[in-house]
C-alpha cells in the first residue's frame, strides 16, 4: 500500500495530521532561541605611531600614508580608517570574519617593517600594533554623584540597580 494512497483515502486523518504538524511548528517556532544581535568578533588590529611635535597634516602625509599604502596590500582587509592628531596617528584595520587574527597580525607587522624605510627617521619608536575587539568598547559612560550619600552607597547602587550582572 502506498503512503499517499492512505492520505487520499482518509481526508479527516490527513487534516488532523496536518493540524498537529502546524501546532507543533508554531510551538517550536515560539521557543526557538534567536539572538537579535549576535556577538561577532571582527578581527581588528589598531596600529599607533607617534612623532612628537608633528602637526596632524604631517602625521597624515609622512606617517599614515606610507603605512596605509602597505596595509592595502594585505589580503582579507575589509576596511581601513585612520585618525591623525598632534604628534600621533592611529590606523584601524578591520579584516573579514574568516581571517585569523594572529595571521593578520603577522601580515600587519610585516607591512610595518616594509614601510619603515618610508617613515620619518626621527620617530622615537616604530609603529606598534595591538589586537582589539570593537564589541568590547563601552556603549555609554555614566557618572554618578550625590551631595548627600557616601561614595560607597552610590557605588553599591550603581552595581546592584543600574548595571546588575555587567561585570
Amino acid at each position: 500500500m502506498n503512503i499517499s494512497h492512505l492520505f487520499i483515502k482518509r481526508p479527516i486523518m490527513t487534516s488532523l495530521v496536518m493540524l498537529a504538524v502546524m501546532i507543533f511548528g508554531v510551538f517550536a517556532y515560539r521557543v526557538l532561541p534567536v539572538n537579535d544581535l549576535p556577538t561577532i568578533d571582527f578581527p581588528t588590529i589598531q596600529v599607533r605611531a607617534s612623532l612628537p611635535g608633528a602637526s596632524p597634516e604631517t602625521m597624515a602625509s609622512a606617517v599614515a600614508t606610507p603605512l596605509e599604502r602597505q596595509f592595502s596590500t594585505i589580503s582579507g582587509l575589509a576596511s581601513m580608517s585612520s585618525t591623525n592628531g598632534q604628534g600621533s596617528s592611529t590606523i584601524t584595520l578591520q579584516f573579514v570574519l574568516e581571517r585569523d587574527i594572529d595571521a593578520a597580525a603577522q601580515d600587519v607587522q610585516a607591512a610595518i617593517s616594509q614601510a619603515a624605510r618610508q617613515l620619518p627617521q626621527d620617530m622615537p619608536s616604530p609603529p606598534s600594533l595591538r589586537k582589539v575587539n570593537p564589541a568590547d568598547q563601552a556603549v555609554i559612560y555614566l557618572t554618578l554623584s550625590s551631595p548627600t550619600l557616601p561614595l560607597s552607597t552610590v557605588n553599591e547602587y550603581a552595581d546592584t540597580i543600574i548595571s546588575p550582572g555587567s561585570r
